[in-house]
């Protein structure tokens, strides 16, 4: 009986810890429209950086970006999982 309970206190402890870890991340992102695609993925890039950087995050992962045509140019969208 004592080694179930001992399994329980480990098993509640690891949800703890891991719901910690998991609570101090978010995804962040930055977004731009501009009239080339190269450009609108720079400044969506530099956007998302600037608003981890404000917010104390640092990046975790990688990079996700998606494009699509706007009125005028490209609009960029880059989310990025991010840190304290």
């Amino acid at each position: 009986m004592k080694v179930l309970k001992l399994i329980a206190v480990v098993g509640l402890l690891s949800f703890a810890s891991n719901a910690a870890i998991a609570g101090s991340c978010v995804k962040a992102g930055g977004e731009a429209t501009m009239l080339t695609e190269d450009l609108a993925k720079f400044m969506a890039s530099a956007a998302l950086k600037n608003q981890m950087s404000a917010d104390g995050y640092k990046p975790a992962g990688k990079v996700m970006m998606k494009c699509e045509a706007a009125t005028l140019g490209t609009h960029c969208v880059a989310h990025q999982r991010a840190c304290k």
